[in-house]
């Protein structure tokens, strides 16, 4: 069938895989293989990343043969930050790399959301990785009570990425309430701004489960702004927004003529 997509006018240039801009992560908190399937055959065009949230992906079955769907159809796989933090906190860092191995990772998350350890330690975990496995990281803390100055947010991203991650990643839980935003899911708009200035938007995965945090993103920072946290359900949704397919979007990339 004719690709639908070239019947439009003005449709935001997606780009193809693998992409360096305009990423999007999706989040699989326990999908079961089958559901995997399906979601590849309709998703593969459109997800970039695939994370398995927080520490589900060694309780979940057949967890071999998921890595094995998602990368044959061209998404890179990677382990919830929540799961490092599990094996180092006990001592466990060969194991966990032992493990990325066995299961064909090629890409790993580095974060200190749950268990806060030095930021030096971190780097060295994000250098050494990175010379076997393409590394995120994740910078903010999953705890309420723990709230870094938009300087702190900087200068841990910048330091993150010159110790070789890829992009780093701005927190906000699978519930988009913390981290990046207030709350009730508004954006912190001083510390987005901030981090937009300082690291550059392009080297950030803004971490956007809500609809209308990822709507705010693509009419502020365009359809190639990278996002995660992305449910598997949504992820046509998403890029239906990303070129201008849905209410919050709609009037985003058209020419004043059309206005």
């Amino acid at each position: 069938m004719k690709n639908l997509r070239s019947l439009l006018t003005y449709i935001p240039d997606r780009g193809t895989k693998p992409r360096t801009d305009g990423l999007t992560m999706v989040m699989d908190k326990g999908l079961s293989l089958r559901d995997a399937e399906s979601f590849t055959a309709v998703g593969s065009e459109h997800t970039d990343y695939v994370k398995l949230g927080f520490g589900t992906s060694i309780i979940t079955p057949d967890v071999d043969k998921k890595i094995k769907v998602y990368h044959d159809a061209g998404m890179k796989v990677y382990l919830g930050g929540t799961l490092f933090e599990a094996f180092i906190i006990r001592g466990l860092f060969k194991e966990y790399v032992e493990m990325l191995r066995s299961l064909g990772i090629t890409m790993v998350e580095i974060s200190d959301g749950s268990y806060e350890f030095e930021h030096k330690e971190k780097l060295d975990y994000i250098s050494t990785l990175a010379k076997e496995f393409t590394v995120v990281s994740e910078v903010g803390s999953k705890k309420k009570d723990v709230v870094y100055s938009p300087d702190e947010w900087v200068s841990m991203m910048k330091s993150e990425l010159n110790a070789g991650s890829v992009k780093v990643i701005a927190e906000a839980r699978e519930t988009g309430t913390i981290g990046i935003y207030n709350d009730d899911g508004s954006i912190n708009l001083d510390l987005i701004n901030s981090i937009s200035d300082n690291v550059g938007f392009h080297n950030v995965i803004w971490e956007a489960p809500q609809k209308s945090q990822q709507a705010w993103f693509i009419k502020n920072f365009g359809g190639n702004v990278n996002l995660g946290n992305i449910a598997p359900s949504e992820i046509i949704s998403l890029e239906a927004l990303r070129i201008g397919l849905r209410s919050d979007t709609f009037f985003s990339f058209l020419p004043e003529e059309l206005l």
